[in-house]
Parts: C-alpha cells; structure tokens; sequence
C-alpha cells in the first residue's frame, strides 16, 4: 500500500506555509495558461533580460480568486531542470514581512520556466514595504 503519487494535472504543497502565507508548489503550465488567458499580452506586467534570453512578467488570477505574478523564463535561460527546481524551492522558503512571497513554480518539459508570486498591485507595494 504505497502512497499514490500526484498525476501530471494534479499537485501538492511542498512544504507547510508560514502563518498568514500562500503555501509553495508546483504548478501546471495549463493553470498558469488559464490564469494569464494564455500569456496574453494585456496580462504583460514587465520584460527584462535581454534580446537573447528575454524574459517577461504577467498578472494572472488563479480559481480561488488569488492574484498572481507569473516571471516566465526560456528553457534556454534555465536548461537544467532540476537546478531551476532546487533555486526556485529555495527561495520559496524564503518568508519576510518586506518581500513579496514566492508561491510556486512550473518546470514545464517542452520549453517553460515559470516562477509564482503574490500579486502587489500598483501603489500597495509601498506600503507593503515601509508600513508591514
């Protein structure tokens, strides 16, 4: 009677959350898809890196209502999967009253690196920072 493992659409926390906070797990790229409307460029929040590994910020809304921000990297800029895994777990751990939380993370096999974190809409990140 082993324990059943998660499937590919489902998933599980990967460690418990800190009072008040989101718990940190792996999300499928079809609910981040879901929750941007597709990467959709009305949902683009920033662009950074550079011409040959650029990467881009989108607000998204995940079932439950939660808003999140989506940092979607090239497999090129993280080809190892197992070593983005372990950096975005790491820093997940991280919890601070003046950082917003890293939620979760999508290794996706084709070409995807995604980090998810809490949403902080414009003008709330101040006093997020300074009043928390």
């Amino acid at each position: 009677m082993g324990t059943k493992r998660p499937g590919p659409t489902q998933t599980t926390p990967l460690q418990p959350p800190a009072l008040g906070t989101t718990p940190f797990r792996q999300y499928t790229l079809a609910e981040l898809m879901e929750a941007t409307h597709g990467f959709a460029d009305r949902n683009m929040i920033s662009q950074g890196g550079d011409e040959y590994l650029p990467n881009f910020a989108y607000w998204g809304c995940l079932h439950g209502g939660q808003q999140i921000a989506v940092k979607r990297f090239s497999k090129d800029a993280w080809p190892d999967e197992e070593q983005f895994r372990e950096k975005a777990i790491a820093v997940g751990r991280l919890r601070h009253r003046r950082l917003v939380n890293l939620i979760g993370y999508c290794c996706h096999i084709d070409n995807e690196r995604l980090l998810v974190a809490e949403f902080i809409p414009n003008n709330s990140l101040a006093r997020h920072l300074f009043n928390g």
